[in-house]
């Protein structure tokens, strides 16, 4: 299985991005997703997660209301959806997958088996 995470950029505070996280070598539909981000010189942290049918979404606190994670089955791509984005946004960003069929949503990296190479969102003031 392979992620390829884009749409990553600079923006600018306000400004909107979309992510994109296509993944080839297995189709999805029945796996649970996520999104981590990592700043410079901080550790990898969670943003999103959505459990395998979409039922259940789970939010970092300060990126709720802002962020929508989703996915296209016939796709097989999943989304991160970044609106009234904020300096501290700024950030490597990356997806994940769990390797576990109708898996429920995860906050932990170590959940998560198969990982986006990530992509820079940077946010000027």
């Amino acid at each position: 299985v392979q992620l390829q995470a884009s749409g990553g950029g600079l923006v600018q505070a306000g400004g909107s991005l979309r992510l994109s996280c296509a993944a080839s070598g297995r189709t999805f539909s029945a796996y649970a997703s996520g999104w981590f981000r990592q700043a410079p010189g901080k550790e990898r942290e969670f943003v999103a997660a959505r459990n395998w049918n979409g039922f259940s979404t789970v939010y970092k606190d300060s990126v709720k209301g802002r962020f929508i994670i989703s996915k296209d089955n016939a796709k097989n791509t999943i989304y991160l959806q970044m609106d009234s984005l904020k300096p501290e946004d700024t950030a490597v960003y990356y997806c994940a997958l769990k390797d576990l069929r109708f898996s429920q949503t995860g906050t932990r990296a170590e959940e998560y088996d198969y990982w986006g190479q990530g992509t820079l969102v940077t946010v000027s003031s």
